[in-house]
């Protein structure tokens, strides 16, 4: 697949990394030389010096010849104008970063197409959306719907209160037992698990379940006595933090604290038609946050533009009794030291924008995929083609790849847990969860 990106700053060089991986024909083209070289120089794929809204530029990557084009840059404007020339050349698939939230919204969906444009990617929405589902359960760390919900993957910090420490996951973990333990990330290891394997203390675990029995989960793994999270505090107040607010449950009372007047009046007009709270201060003043009631609070969320202030945010908040905190970091060498601090839920835009984009790599009916960097593993939802090679065995007979396990499926509108002896049936909805692989390599199972 001949893949070309435009732009070479945060979204598009992390992209550029994930994909380097396989064995794709990649394209990276950015006017900055020296961003090319520094990512050129330790993954294998081309670059290319020059404007993605330059015809000779575009001629100079044969974008006639692309599978996908992706226009990831800064420019919201180039990102457009370039998928369109992209797609007029003759590319299959055109992919464009946007900041404006109305040509996301379905009634244009129409008009992005019309103009040559296959999918729109926004950042902040993308990153509103896992905060909102992330408050939505406090007690988990991640959360994956699979299938509109049919499936749930609940990843989750495992405390002194879990009833399940200690124990092989062959005893915890039978064709009976309403839940799957997909993967565990233990210190700076990830578990593909097997029946042998067992759950310590500190560990994340990432169940595969049913929306029916996340309760048990709950229960199982010590978080009942866990707060919901009916007020929140927000610390700042960009797109990410008004998107995030306008779509909260009600249920939730929302505040956000914002440095700049400006911003605040910004804020103020664009929230007007909710119940939302902005207050200008410094987020990072405890007394301020005494003020406004922290230690009433279940819920904080760092959103300024500096990842340091954001991870020492939510640790000042969690040792003034916020239970559920989380952190927006745009540095990706900050996710690990982050998640070692135990500050919460990460969120970084540019792994969520890549993993949505990712999908479209893949040849196979991939429905879904996302990127899961606290155990660096990829997720994704296959669908079962007749007369593929997962159709014709049962699971534990299938040999798949090491690194690998299948966490579930969708048949119908029902979720099923998948164990050993499950067969699989052309049309099924799989969850395969993946360490160290290249996804590549499991289409083979489901496409004839």
């Amino acid at each position: 697949m001949r893949i070309i990106i435009a732009g070479a700053s945060a979204i598009g060089s992390h992209l550029a990394r994930m994909l380097s991986r396989s064995n794709h024909d990649i394209v990276l083209m950015d006017e900055d030389e020296d961003r090319l070289d520094a990512i050129s120089s330790e993954y294998d794929l081309m670059t290319l010096v020059g404007s993605p809204t330059e015809v000779k530029t575009l001629q100079s990557a044969d974008a006639d010849l692309a599978d996908i084009f992706i226009a990831v840059t800064p420019d919201e404007n180039a990102n457009i104008t370039s998928c369109v020339m992209a797609h007029v050349m003759g590319a299959k698939k055109t992919v464009a970063q946007v900041s404006n939230y109305e040509l996301v919204h379905p009634d244009n969906e129409t008009l992005i197409r019309h103009m040559g444009i296959n999918n729109i990617i926004h950042p902040e929405k993308l990153a509103a959306d896992t905060i909102v589902k992330s408050l939505k359960l406090s007690w988990v760390r991640q959360r994956w719907d699979v299938h509109g919900g049919s499936l749930v993957m609940l990843g989750i910090k495992l405390r002194e209160t879990c009833e399940i420490l200690n124990q092989p996951l062959r005893l915890l973990c039978g064709p009976q037992d309403p839940y799957h333990i997909v993967a565990i990330k233990r210190g700076n290891e990830t578990i593909i698990p097997g029946g042998n394997d067992e759950l310590r203390l500190f560990d994340i675990v990432y169940f595969m379940t049913t929306t029916q029995y996340i309760a048990y989960i709950r229960k199982i793994v010590g978080k009942e006595h866990y707060a919901d999270v009916k007020n929140l505090i927000i610390m700042g107040g960009g797109k990410t933090a008004s998107r995030a607010a306008k779509q909260m449950p009600p249920f939730i009372s929302t505040k956000i604290i914002e440095i700049d007047p400006k911003q605040c009046e910004k804020l103020n007009e664009d929230l007007d038609d909710t119940k939302v709270m902005v207050i200008q201060g410094d987020g990072r003043d405890i007394n301020l946050l005494k003020e406004e009631n922290i230690k009433n609070t279940q819920g904080f969320v760092a959103l300024t533009g500096n990842d340091e202030i954001n991870i020492l945010s939510c640790l000042t908040a969690k040792k003034l009794g916020v239970r559920k905190t989380i952190a927006m970091i745009n540095n990706s060498n900050y996710l690990s030291m982050a998640e070692s601090l135990d500050i919460g839920t990460v969120i970084n835009k540019k792994v969520l924008s890549a993993s949505n984009i990712y999908q479209m790599m893949l040849t196979a009916d991939v429905q879904n995929i996302g990127f899961l960097p606290s155990v660096n593993a990829d997720v994704a939802e296959f669908t079962a083609q007749e007369g593929s090679k997962v159709t014709q065995k049962k699971v534990y007979e299938l040999g798949l790849p090491r690194g690998c396990t299948i966490g579930g499926l969708v048949r119908g509108k029902e979720g099923i847990l998948v164990s050993g002896g499950t067969q699989i049936d052309a049309g099924d909805k799989v969850v395969v969860i993946c360490y160290d692989l290249n996804l590549k390599k499991l289409e083979r199972y489901f496409t004839k």
